[in-house]
């Protein structure tokens, strides 16, 4: 395994996209089917969280297979995959939270804890922690498992806001909205780092799609729009085909490697 994950990969074009606009409208509507689907597939379908946790997995666990052969960045593949990496990571915070008992306000501790071991363990072994240039696989490891830790914790801090502090839906997503926009301004005006801003911007879309989620998806009465949780996936889901096959067409998130 760890030959593997040291092998380069011959003529490998860089496996992830360019960081544009469509990448974070995208990730925000990945973020929401994250949120939405899970909750249609446990409990509109009644399927339960280890039924549904367990079906999600294997899909998650087929599509990263499919990643890390592909020789290059490949739209359809690489959005597929985070589309399920963030129904699985809300699933993994459901099941510590409903089935566990386990308090929101360790979820966000412990999931933060992994997040900073995580991004440790990838700068001791690259020297970096660059998401413009993921071209072996030992850092295309690291990137989906920083993924994954960021859509858990985004779903346990985002969560503790909007439920347990009582902020609601629509105000949440305000207030993650302002939240963005504060990094965004420290990275512009204030000198915070790229790669800093960039995962900061990261795990904040996660609870800013969830609240989007929860805000249309939930009823009228309960303070949403009332869509439900169908109507908001197969929205969502239709908007992100629609820029996916963009992408796939214009190629216009296409990079090339540069020196890390």
């Amino acid at each position: 395994m760890t030959d593997l994950l040291d092998r380069p990969m011959a003529q490998l074009l860089n496996k992830v996209p360019e960081v544009t606009l469509y990448f974070w409208l995208i990730k925000v509507l990945c973020t929401t089917v994250g949120e939405t689907a899970a909750d249609y597939l446990n409990d509109t379908l009644g399927w339960g969280l280890s039924k549904t946790s367990l079906f999600m997995s294997a899909l998650l666990i087929a599509a990263l297979t499919v990643q890390f052969r592909a020789r290059r960045y490949v739209p359809a593949i690489y959005w597929v995959t985070v589309v399920l990496i963030s129904v699985v990571g809300t699933l993994i915070t459901d099941n510590l939270t409903d089935n566990l008992g386990i308090s929101l306000w360790t979820t966000t501790a412990v999931f933060a804890v992994a997040l900073a071991a995580t991004f440790a363990a990838w700068y001791r072994s690259e020297r970096t922690l660059s998401i413009h240039r993921i071209d072996s696989r030992r850092r295309e490891a690291f990137y989906w498992l920083t993924v994954l830790f960021t859509f858990a914790l985004g779903t346990a801090a985002g969560d503790l806001f909007a439920e347990r502090l009582s902020f609601g839906y629509g105000p949440s997503v305000l207030v993650f909205g302002a939240m963005i926009a504060a990094v965004g301004l420290a990275w512009w005006k204030l000198g915070l780092g790229p790669i800093t801003a960039f995962w900061a911007v990261y795990i904040l879309t996660r609870p800013l799609g969830a609240s989007i989620g929860d805000f249309t998806s939930q009823p009228t009465g309960d303070g949403g729009l009332g869509l439900g949780t169908t109507g908001t996936s197969a929205l969502f889901l239709a908007a992100i085909l629609a820029l996916v096959v963009y992408l796939t067409v214009s190629k216009v998130d296409r990079t090339k490697i540069s020196p890390a």
